[in-house]
């Protein structure tokens, strides 16, 4: 089977509607949203939630009542101001175990960390999609994410799919390495903006690290055609396939406010591009 990661190096340059889109063309495959930290993909998608797992990752402190003499050695030791008036704090607590190394009562334990929920959804495209509810504030996201293409990966073998599509996180943090890794393809959308042209240049430097293919979506590239220029000019330096040209629509806005996929409002230019691009990402797969 192959990954095909969409990814971006900032948020807002339209990276989920567009992997909804090739989802609801695509054929023989596995959706995965692997941006844990902001996942939204299930939005447009209806799933039914139907095998859900909690996630445990890292440890968290916890403080024994009945055993603490309330002596403050652990309030001490804290770099991370965790621990208040004897409690400690899930979003702070970065699960080192030093308080309960001083604890002198041994009131303080490490207890595995819930990250939150893991889910195995179908969806209305009639096609899987393994997804996530993340704790508000919750770490190891990175570690989410990966176990996130691990289940992907089975459910694909499962279901014998041809392709998983995974929606990636913006940026270069951890869930994008752990999203990369294993990868056969990294697709950045961007947007002719000074900043997300930035972004673009450095994620394919990362993207090189890992020596994937990369290819470049270029979305409301009609905004600002002299960085849409300097895109094109970075992709030719790069030997990085630009994929598509998608101009600026209000369609994105309006199918995201109706829960619909863009190409399901049935405009042609759009619908006749998104066909383009997967055709285009399967014979680079391919060759």
């Amino acid at each position: 089977m192959k990954e095909i990661l969409i990814i971006s190096g900032k948020g807002g340059t339209g990276k989920t509607s567009i992997t909804a889109s090739l989802a609801k063309l695509g054929k023989n495959i596995v959706i995965a949203d692997c941006d844990v930290d902001a996942s939204n993909l299930h939005l447009l998608l209806e799933p039914d939630y139907s095998e859900s797992e909690d996630f445990y990752s890292g440890n968290i402190a916890i403080i024994d009542k009945d055993k603490c003499t309330q002596c403050d050695k652990c309030t001490d030791v804290c770099r991370f101001n965790a621990i208040d008036n004897y409690c400690v704090s899930e979003i702070f607590c970065e699960g080192c175990g030093y308080c309960s190394l001083v604890c002198p009562e041994n009131a303080i334990s490490l207890q595995k960390a819930y990250r939150g929920k893991i889910h195995i959804s179908n969806t209305r495209l009639d096609k899987s999609l393994v997804h996530t509810e993340m704790v508000i504030g919750a770490q190891n996201s990175g570690k989410l994410a990966a176990y996130v293409k691990s289940t992907a990966k089975k459910t694909a073998v499962k279901n014998n799919s041809e392709y998983i599509l995974i929606d990636g996180s913006p940026g270069i943090g951890c869930p994008v390495i752990a999203s990369l890794t294993g990868a056969d393809i990294a697709i950045i959308v961007t947007e002719p903006s000074a900043s997300a042209k930035s972004d673009m240049e450095r994620i394919h430097q990362l993207i090189k690290k890992f020596n994937i293919p990369a290819a470049i979506i270029i979305n409301k590239s009609d905004i600002n055609k002299g960085i849409s220029a300097e895109i094109e000019k970075y992709s030719k330096e790069n030997n990085i396939t630009v994929l598509e040209h998608f101009p600026y629509s209000d369609l994105f806005n309006k199918a995201l406010s109706g829960k619909k996929i863009v190409t399901e409002l049935e405009d042609k230019e759009i619908e006749v591009k998104i066909n383009s691009t997967w055709t285009s990402i399967i014979n680079l797969l391919n060759n």
